[in-house]
């Protein structure tokens, strides 16, 4: 698949590629001499973009974000002012939009993002660069819940993530693998959801 982004610079395929061997292979397969061959490019390339281990997991991890954000479109969700003035099924259906193009068109994002997270519970100085990467997600989902009258955002957001992520595993790695949800199935889920946390 790297090869198909050759036209792309240099430092993006290096990411890419990264990423790509880490749903492949595994985080053991992620060194810098696999990222080389796999992107096609001559031995040394990817030790002068990333020196260390660190430095390629950071690449790793921002280009994952970078990558998620355009599955997941979080600049498109409604704004707060919308959630309130036109009630949760408008947010509802735009969240059930965004995990169904990713549960279905992108699933290899997933594993990459999995074995990413495990890693950065194994290395302090990756958890916080991983957890600064992954607010840009987290804050505007709070802030959302708020415009939708949550009296408690913060935890109402987590709520709402952890129903996220528990789907994206059984989805991405779990017995639910091949029987990824409908859109209309996310979309009645997230209205339960969303329901069951506000409706009081």
């Amino acid at each position: 698949m790297a090869a198909s982004r050759m036209g792309a610079p240099r430092a993006e395929l290096i990411a890419d590629s990264a990423l790509e061997l880490l749903a492949g292979r595994g985080m053991r397969g992620l060194t810098h001499r696999a990222v080389d061959e796999f992107a096609g490019l001559p031995q040394g390339s990817t030790s002068n973009y990333a020196r260390t281990r660190q430095a390629l997991l950071e690449v790793a991890v921002r280009r994952q974000a970078e990558r998620e954000a355009a599955v997941l479109t979080p600049d498109a969700m409604p704004v707060p002012a919308d959630v309130a003035a036109h009630g949760r099924d408008n947010l509802a259906a735009s969240l059930a939009t965004a995990l169904h193009r990713y549960l279905t068109r992108h699933p290899e994002l997933l594993v990459s993002r999995y074995e990413l997270a495990l890693e950065a519970t194994r290395r302090p100085e990756l958890r916080e660069f991983y957890d600064r990467a992954g607010r840009q997600f987290r804050e505007p989902l709070v802030a959302l819940m708020r415009g939708a009258g949550s009296p408690e955002p913060e935890r109402h957001a987590l709520s709402l993530v952890a129903w996220c992520e528990g789907l994206m595993f059984s989805c991405a790695a779990g017995s639910y693998h091949d029987d990824v949800p409908s859109r209309e199935e996310l979309r009645r889920g997230f209205g339960e959801l969303l329901h069951g946390m506000l409706a009081g």
